[in-house]
C-alpha cells in the first residue's frame, strides 16, 4: 500500500468541487425540465438544491414550496416524473453513471422564517440584572 493511503479518510478537495459542480448541473436541467412539464404542482416548486453522492450513485434534490401542505402532492408529481426528469439529467449532463433520484422538501427556509416569527413576537417581560443589589 502506498504511503499516502494508509487509512487517511481526508476527504478530497477535488472530489467535493467535482460534486458541488454536478449537483449544479443537476439542479439547472431538473428545473429547466420542470418548466416544460405541464402539471400545476411542480409550478409551486422551486429546487434549492442538489446533494451528489461521491460515486455519482445518487442525487437528493431539495425542493421548498409556500405552503408546507403541498408537499404530498409535489412528492406526488416528483415520483410520476422522476424517470423523465433522470432521462433528461442522462442526456443533458454527459455523464458516465446517471445518478438516482430523490426528492426530498426543504425545510430550512420555514424553519428560519418560524424562527424569524418567534423573535420578531418575542413579548416576555424582561430579564432581572441579578447584579444589581437591593437596597
Amino acid at each position: 500500500m502506498a504511503k499516502g493511503n494508509q487509512g487517511s479518510r481526508r476527504p478530497n478537495p477535488a472530489t467535493a468541487n467535482r460534486t458541488a459542480r454536478i449537483g449544479e448541473l443537476v439542479r439547472r436541467i431538473i428545473a429547466e425540465e420542470m418548466d416544460l412539464i405541464d402539471d400545476d404542482r411542480l409550478m409551486m416548486a422551486s429546487i434549492t438544491s442538489v446533494n451528489v453522492d461521491r460515486d455519482l450513485y445518487k442525487a437528493v434534490i431539495w425542493f421548498t414550496t409556500l405552503n408546507a401542505e403541498d408537499d404530498p402532492d409535489i412528492d406526488e408529481a416528483f415520483d410520476e416524473y422522476r424517470g423523465r426528469l433522470r432521462r433528461a439529467v442522462s442526456s443533458q449532463a454527459r455523464l458516465r453513471k446517471t445518478p438516482l433520484l430523490e426528492f426530498k422538501a426543504d425545510e430550512t427556509l420555514r424553519s428560519a422564517e418560524r424562527i424569524e416569527t418567534l423573535l420578531r413576537n418575542d413579548h416576555r417581560p424582561p430579564v432581572p440584572d441579578l447584579d444589581v443589589e437591593d437596597g
